[in-house]
């Protein structure tokens, strides 16, 4: 999958920098790195690019590699100066709720649904076509980097897993500058409302949302814990910080801040 040779202008009216580059091992790598050497040119929303990202990172230091040109590897620069470290729990939530919108206005009408696993994966028909790692950037304490990366034009036979999948898979094509605008309009909104909201999810408004994209609420989960411990039960709810809560034995409920969840069904 080529760079488009007129770039990326729906994406650049809505970011103040657009960085497209061949290739690279991790776009959250690289961002981070610029964004400590030179704070002042990497401003809210700025973002680096790159369709062949060679050693990606996720959530629990996993790291995973994909064919050249069949997936979409994007890292974005926010700046929550405005919201209290206490909500920043919230940002990786509202990245993938950002991302689900631009997924779900790509395949409109199609038949096809896009939905969010907690915390921040993106389902599409129920296989995992986005993943979403953010991280603050050492030495700026208000400068978060969200690197996603989407499965694009990857067959079938390249899925990692069996969970896993990607527009072409469906049948589908990403129109890439599109899906990147609209995902940014959608963080900025969020993040822009967390603010104006001092941190509360729920004044917000960004809970009520993230909730109703959430298709592991009602769902039975097995979750597997940091510590080794798989807990399983009904995903209920999500709390004012984020947490899923999961009812267990139909009796009492516990609270998870980290974890995979598997969808059981």
């Amino acid at each position: 999958m080529p760079i488009p040779a007129d770039g990326y202008p729906l994406t650049a009216a809505v970011s103040p920098r657009v960085q497209v580059i061949e290739t690279t091992d991790s776009t959250n790598a690289d961002v981070v790195a610029h964004v400590t050497a030179a704070p002042d040119e990497w401003p809210h929303l700025s973002l680096l690019l790159t369709t062949d990202q060679r050693a990606g990172r996720g959530r629990l230091d996993r790291s995973w590699t994909t064919p050249p040109g069949t997936a979409l590897a994007v890292s974005v620069v926010v700046r929550v100066g405005g919201i209290p470290m206490a909500s920043r729990g919230w940002i990786p939530l509202v990245a993938g709720a950002a991302m689900v919108r631009a997924i779900a206005a790509q395949v409109r009408g199609t038949g096809h649904s896009a939905t969010l696993k907690w915390p921040n994966d993106v389902l599409l028909d129920g296989g995992k076509v986005c993943g979403i790692l953010a991280e603050a950037v050492p030495g700026h304490p208000d400068a978060v980097v969200i690197g996603s990366g989407v499965n694009t034009r990857m067959s079938r036979s390249d899925l990692p897993v069996e969970t896993a999948t990607s527009f072409e898979a469906l049948g589908l094509v990403a129109e890439e500058d599109r899906l990147l605008a609209d995902y940014l309009s959608a963080l900025a909104e969020h993040l822009d409302a967390l603010t104006a909201a001092r941190g509360s999810a729920a004044a917000a408004g960004v809970l009520a949302e993230v909730e109703a994209l959430c298709s592991t609420l009602g769902s039975d989960v097995a979750v597997s814990l940091p510590d080794g411990e798989v807990l399983r039960g009904r995903a209920q709810r999500i709390d004012d910080d984020g947490r899923l809560v999961v009812l267990q034995d139909s009796e009492y409920e516990s609270v998870v801040s980290a974890g995979d969840v598997v969808h059981v069904r």
